[in-house]
């Protein structure tokens, strides 16, 4: 924290004398930290230092305490960035910034991505830094920031040609039949005053850019342009005075192309992210809302949580809600890929921006604004598209060295052909059968043309967008099929899974269990079981437990209270029901409590075996019977275990269930790895052992009892329904709990990742190849900089092949 001594701190979590006896345990025991004070009214610490200390390291301690530094995170368009140079540049004066924890910037997206301190460093703070390094930062823009950029872009490039055109058709004569139109000295004069407007009016904040950079200590795309267009032209006025070609004329021309590629990648990397903002668009401007008995048309703003809203056939409804009145038919398709309509009946949830395809429906509002479910998505593929991924950690460090290392090449080259042309002609030899060789061009005139050349053809930008513009469109495209990468790096760590490992209930099963079948011991009425079981049940959240005790309400039993109720985590219960001390749960955990089963051995195996999942009741230390619970498999189970197969993976069965229950259902669906009765906190282990079997592990679960292992494993995909899509529990989030979900993830991760290397190799080879032959002089300045245009359009065409993968 240079400079800073003293420093302010928002602090959440903190409810009692004792959380701030805590806090400010934890930030004293930093090194440099001579005072702290935390108040518990106003949320917040103050503390003193005496020397600088990393902020990540104070945020870390409060963290480790069990409390957390109030952050906020924030994305806004950057205006100015015309090369990954440019972009990394903002990433680094952002994160030097004082309170910024993190900072990427994403060229595809013109857009940063922030998280801060807000007691530390404002917006407007954010706003000056970017502005001091030479660009723009656009707070609350009205217009998505890539669709404004390719706006401009399309302008300057329209306006370029416009004023390049008539200096073409004179160059033409000249080029073909060497004719210099009215005479060679007009020719000249005409070349240098149409080449002005091109690069004064069209060219200027290119050259704005450059300078920008220049004032920043850093060289960026625009400075090679500007160097190159800079050096082209000069050779105009200086053709007056030495015996040099002009290239005036070609000045404006390598402008009009630099422009016109700048606007096809703009639009280009606008269709990239055109995923956000049509998720954006999916919410309608307005609301029908009843208040006091009249129906009234407001702003979608103005909705409150509680207010009652009128959706008719055909309308999206505006936010998220829960069904209050009427019944219809809701496509949910364009928020969570889910191809069929559902019918909707009073007190069902509903997400904001769905169409109601039939009936009239009245929703209460349970959600506004950042809150729902479309936000949270938005909120989440942007978090995504602004990450970085692990391979592009090579391409930053050479785009980091790019332009500087050019700038070299352009400086060895010019000094080569001036010093030793007789090194470089026999290239131009060799060479001529290229039609825009010119074998018979003077030293000068050859050594700024190379020159010019090298500094035209290298393209920074194919690295930069290489690898940002693949994750933005196949992030984009999964949100669309209701599958939310929590970063780019699951993206890479997801293609390289070798197992995926499931578990059971409300993953590979419907996650509704029902009693099926009570089986009594000798004297006992099945009611009498059932009674108990759900008396003692009442306490409990679990699934089986909700099955019971629903059962024994759907018969009509009376239940009793219960009292000294206990979970046994991943067991069963304990509780006592009028005075008897009453045990549930599975067969090994009554066994384990020394209760008799063998009267019930015989039928245990039947249930267990017809994939039931089995619990005992117990009452003073005797079996009364057992209950027989179901829950039907998904669908798409059997779907997704043999496409995940044929993907060449290996799928398991990771389960606290019994094991015959377990390998019942295995063999339904094709799974030969089971593992069962193991608790929640054991699943870490079992993870574990298959990374080491088999590689790399992707575990799907439920986001809620199996957060643990999802995150042990290296890609947790967890499983969301409805309007809880579970974001914060694994990597990847399938909305829907349809597992095709899982195989589409694999795919799409796959291709995406293919998109990446595809892209990195052609930025690779293109300057690898294109720089050593413009340094020989193999290189039109014109050709160049048209190769150097196509470059990045071939990277972020290639990345929009993404948008039509099936």
């Amino acid at each position: 924290m240079p400079g800073k001594k003293r420093i302010e701190l928002p602090i959440e979590g903190m409810h009692c004398a004792g959380c701030v006896l805590r806090v400010e345990g934890a930030l004293k025991g930093l090194p440099a930290v001579e005072k702290v004070h935390v108040d518990l009214s106003n949320a917040q610490a103050v503390v003193e230092f005496s020397r600088e200390l990393p902020l990540a390291e104070v945020v870390k301690a409060v963290e480790a305490a069990g409390y957390r530094v109030a952050k906020r995170k924030i994305f806004f368009p950057v205006e100015g960035m015309a090369c990954a140079a440019c972009a990394a540049r903002v990433e680094g004066i952002l994160r030097e910034l004082f309170g910024v924890l993190s900072a990427k910037v994403n060229l595809s997206t013109n857009t940063a991505y922030v998280e801060f301190v807000p007691t530390l460093v404002s917006g407007k703070g954010l706003a000056a830094a970017v502005a001091e390094a030479g660009y723009a930062a656009v707070f609350e823009a009205e217009e998505e920031p890539t669709v404004r950029e390719a706006e401009k872009a399309k302008r300057r490039a329209v306006l370029a040609w416009a004023l390049t055109l008539p200096l073409i058709a004179w160059m033409i004569p000249e080029m073909a039949a060497g004719i210099a139109w009215p005479s060679p000295l007009g020719f000249k004069l005409a070349m240098i005053f149409l080449s002005l407007p091109v690069l004064i009016l069209a060219g200027a904040p290119t050259y704005l850019s450059a300078l920008r950079a220049l004032k920043s200590r850093h060289a960026n795309m625009d400075t090679l342009i500007a160097l190159g267009t800079g050096a082209s032209f000069i050779t105009g006025p200086l053709s007056f005075l030495l015996p040099l070609a002009n290239y005036a004329g070609v000045a404006a021309m390598i402008m009009a192309f630099h422009l016109t590629g700048r606007a096809l990648e703009a639009g280009a990397r606008g269709r990239a992210s055109r995923a956000i903002r049509e998720l954006l668009e999916l919410s309608p401007a307005t609301a029908r809302v009843l208040r006091d008995g009249k129906e009234l048309e407001i702003p979608l703003e103005e909705v409150r949580v509680g207010d009652v809203m009128v959706v008719r056939p055909g309308e999206r409804i505006p936010t998220d809600g829960k069904v209050v009145d009427g019944e219809a038919a809701v496509d949910e398709s364009m928020v969570t890929g889910e191809p069929m309509p559902r019918t909707k009946r009073p007190g069902d949830e509903v997400i904001g921006a769905t169409v109601n395809r039939d009936g009239l429906l009245r929703i209460q509002a349970t959600r506004v604004g950042k809150d729902t479910f479309l936000a949270q998505v938005i909120r989440l593929v942007e978090e995504a598209q602004g990450s970085k991924v692990p391979i592009q950690a090579l391409a930053d460090k050479v785009t980091a060295r790019f332009v500087p290392g050019i700038l070299a090449i352009a400086l060895v080259t010019s000094l080569l052909w001036l010093f030793v042309p007789n090194v470089m002609r026999p290239f131009l030899q060799i060479g001529k059968f290229l039609p825009w060789v010119s074998v018979g061009l003077g030293g000068l005139s050859l050594a700024i043309a190379a020159t010019v050349s090298v500094l035209v053809i290298a393209c920074p930008c194919a690295l930069g967008l290489a690898t940002p513009t693949a994750i933005v469109v196949g992030t984009g495209l999964a949100a669309r099929r209701g599958i939310l990468f929590r970063s780019g790096e699951a993206v890479q760590r997801l293609k390289d899974v070798r197992v995926v490992a499931f578990d059971k209930t409300g993953t590979l099963t419907q996650g509704h269990p029902r009693v099926t079948e009570i089986l009594p011991t000798r004297g006992l009425h099945p009611d009498e079981v059932l009674a108990l079981a759900a008396s003692a049940e009442r306490g409990s959240e679990h699934p089986l437990a909700r099955a019971i005790v629903d059962h024994a309400r759907e018969r009509g039993l009376t239940l009793e209270e219960p009292e000294k109720f206990r979970a046994l985590r991943g067991k069963g219960i304990e509780a006592t029901v009028a005075g008897d001390e009453v045990l549930l749960g599975s067969p090994k955990f009554l066994a384990e409590r020394n209760v008799d089963l063998s009267s019930l051995a015989g039928e245990l195996e039947r249930l267990e075996g017809k994939a039931k999942t089995v619990v005992v009741v117990a009452q003073d230390g005797r079996a009364l019977g057992a209950i027989g619970i179901s829950d039907p498999l998904k669908e798409s189970a059997t779907v997704a275990v043999e496409a995940l197969k044929k993907l060449g993976l290996e799928v398991a069965l990771i389960t606290g269930d019994n094991r015959r229950t377990a390998t019942a259902i295995a063999e339904r669906l094709g799974i030969e790895r089971v593992i069962a009765e193991v608790l929640p906190e054991e699943k870490l282990r079992e993870v574990e052992r298959l990374r080491e079997e088999f590689g790399p592990v992707a575990f799907v679960g439920d986001g809620i009892n199996d957060a643990p292992a999802l995150a042990t494993a290296d890609v947790g995909i967890a499983i969301g329904t409805g309007t809880d899509i579970a974001i914060e529990s694994g990597d990847v989030t399938l909305v829907r709990g349809d597992l095709s979900g899982v195989v589409e993830a694999i795919r799409l991760s796959r291709a995406t990742f293919r998109v990446i290397v595809q892209n990195l190799f052609w930025a690779f080879f293109y300057n690898v190849v294109m720089v050593p032959l413009a340094v020989i002089g193999w290189m039109h300045p014109l050709l160049a900089e048209a190769a150097m245009a196509t470059s990045s359009l071939t990277v972020v065409g290639n990345a929009l092949r993404l948008r039509r993968w099936r």
